[in-house]
This record gives structure tokens, C-alpha cells and sequence, in this order.
């Protein structure tokens, strides 16, 4: 291939190769020797999954459920932002994508939790905690708070952040929970009973069908 770098690890009959093309990767696993070598494995990846915001929030993540060893599945896709171009792109059922929603409750910072395809109900999260004031975080106010994160793609593990959370009860319908792991191209996928279990999640009734 022309235009890229290629690097190789081998380990007696058995080759690694990383070959970087622009902003891609491929990594390719080879066994054999001489002039007859099999490719026994090919993944491209996107570049945009080894830059700070994408690979240190999922480092940390993967070292506290691998801690706990809870059984998970991560997705890498080209870059994605709304629910429907991300359940396209990582292939994920959208029912089972949930997205990260940073609120202030009285000046406090606390995360919610929602399927992908609704939307917060402010009235039910300010009856449900109590608090006078409810407003969405500003990106100004949170961003110091997930610096390895791209803005809107921090993991709903706010007990890593010490922060609360509280998950709209439509997601416990599902045996999974998919989530941004912290960029726009990594997509996290785990057991819902595994992520109830580690976050202990306040759930509730908390959204509305998009208008």
C-alpha cells in the first residue's frame, strides 16, 4: 500500500502489522514464514480513536469494569454524532443507546441518563430530587470536569466523576446499554444489569418522546 507507514511486530511465525493511512489504521495479523504467509485477522479502525479525547476516558473506563470483571464489548465507528447516525455507524439497536445528559440541581452538577431517542422532562427530574432550580449544564460549565472527553460523549459512569446519577427507567426495558465511551468514535456496550450494579443509578420516570 503507497502513502502510509507501515510497522511490524513479529514474534516467531507470527506477524502484527499496523499500517497508518491518514487519520485510519490497519491492523492485520499474519502466520507463516517465507514466501507463504496467511492474513489471519484485518481491523480498520479510525484515527480519531488515538487522540487524547478518545482513547484515555476509555482506558479508564475498561480498567474499572475490567476491575470488577464485568464482560464488555467495545465498537469503534467512523465518527458519529446523532443517535441515528451512531446505532447506523456501530451497528447497535437505537432502543438500546442511551446518551449523557449534564444537569445543574440547585447549582450542583449531576448526570441523567436517557434512551438516545427521547428527551429530559425537567418537571419529572425536579420532582424526583427535590431541587428549586434545574437547568442543563452549560459545555463552559462541565468541560473542566471530563477534560479527556469530547463534549457530549462522557460515559454515563458519573460515580467516577463523583457525581450522582439518575437513569430514565426505560432503559432497565433492555438486557444491554450502549453508550459514547467518551469520543465520537468509541461506542461501549455492557449488560444493563452490570452498569445498574457498578453506577447504583437513582431510576426513574424521567423523559418524553422528541418532538
Amino acid at each position: 500500500m503507497d502513502g502510509g507507514k507501515e510497522y511490524v511486530i513479529r514474534l516467531g511465525r507470527i506477524a502484527l502489522i499496523c499500517y497508518f493511512i491518514g487519520n485510519n489504521y490497519i491492523i492485520g495479523l499474519c502466520v507463516g514464514s517465507g514466501s507463504l504467509v496467511l492474513l489471519t485477522s484485518c481491523f480498520l479502525f479510525s484515527g480519531h480513536s488515538l487522540t487524547k479525547g478518545g482513547c484515555m476516558p476509555l482506558r479508564k473506563l475498561r480498567e474499572f469494569l475490567d476491575s470488577h470483571s464485568v464482560r464488555y464489548f467495545v465498537v469503534s465507528h467512523s465518527p458519529a454524532y446523532t443517535a441515528q447516525e451512531i446505532a447506523a455507524a456501530a451497528h447497535v439497536p437505537g432502543k438500546e443507546l442511551a446518551k449523557t445528559v449534564i444537569v445543574t440541581l440547585d447549582g450542583r452538577m449531576a448526570m441523567v441518563v436517557l434512551p438516545a431517542s427521547r428527551q429530559l422532562d425537567f418537571g419529572l427530574l425536579r420532582a424526583l430530587t427535590g431541587a428549586g432550580k434545574v437547568e442543563l449544564a452549560g459545555e463552559r460549565e462541565f468541560a473542566g470536569l471530563f477534560p479527556e472527553c469530547e463534549i457530549g460523549a462522557m460515559p454515563p459512569f458519573g460515580n467516577l466523576y463523583g457525581m450522582e446519577v439518575y437513569v430514565s427507567e426505560e432503559l432497565e426495558d433492555d438486557d444491554e446499554i450502549a453508550f459514547n465511551a467518551g469520543a465520537h468514535t468509541e461506542l461501549l456496550r455492557l449488560s444493563y444489569e452490570s452498569f445498574r450494579r457498578l453506577v447504583k443509578p437513582k431510576v426513574a420516570k424521567l423523559s418524553l418522546q422528541m418532538k
